[in-house]
């Protein structure tokens, strides 16, 4: 299965669900309160459709999830519905969570090749910030929070995900090392995305992101 958060994507979500409807059983898109056709285009390409009127990223994953619980699944596979995730690495990505080798692969952005300009200068401080943070406190090194990720249906119940806003990924990376999970990354392309990203496009975005994403290792590493 796959979760596709959307906000605003009208120029994209028709060819990231097409991309991906070969590669895996459902499409999901949450749509997140957009005021264009993206809830429209994506059920016309065949995905699942459905609304959370909150904003924020995790916002729109948790509500993804609430109807993947009525569906047979076994692996959930979160993408951005912005074209900036290339849809040629899923198979890569979803290949050690497949064969039982990792509970949750993380595509590695830094890792993989970059197109010019698709991550600025903070996002590429903040994502080594991050994950240094974590090889610190918790001992399992990753190289990036990047949106493409693969998860086992039973690890992801464990990880009981509660943020609802920028710091998803970090939230579930940490909460894995926390309980031992098996982690991986492989590395992925990326790509600049079509339209104007709602965080790393605009100052005020790019700020509570980060204070989000520190603010939740803080958060866990006192706990």
């Amino acid at each position: 299965m796959a979760v596709i958060p959307a906000l605003n994507e009208e120029a994209s979500i028709t060819r990231v669900v097409d991309s991906l409807r070969d590669l895996v059983h459902t499409v999901v898109v949450c749509d997140n309160g957009s005021t264009d056709a993206t809830a429209s285009l994506a059920s016309e390409a065949g995905a699942v459709v459905v609304f959370e009127p909150h904003r924020g990223y995790g916002a729109a994953c948790q509500r993804a999830l609430m109807v993947l619980q009525t569906l047979p699944h076994d692996i959930v596979l979160f993408v951005d519905a912005d074209l900036s995730d290339d849809p040629r690495d899923v198979p890569r990505v979803l290949e050690q969570v497949i064969n039982g080798r990792a509970d949750l692969v993380i595509g590695s952005r830094l890792a993989g090749s970059r197109e010019r300009g698709s991550l600025t200068p903070p996002q590429v401080f903040g994502n080594w910030l991050a994950t240094w943070l974590i090889a610190l406190l918790w001992r399992v090194k990753f190289t990036d929070l990047g949106p493409m990720r693969a998860i086992t249906t039973r690890a992801l119940e464990q990880l009981d995900m509660q943020d609802r806003a920028f710091g998803w990924t970090v939230e579930m990376q940490i909460k894995a090392a926390k309980l031992g999970l098996r982690c991986a990354e492989v590395p992925v392309s990326y790509r600049r995305r079509v339209g104007t990203s709602k965080i790393s496009g605009t100052v005020s975005g790019t700020i509570r992101a980060g204070i989000t994403i520190l603010s939740t290792i803080a958060r866990y590493a006192i706990r």
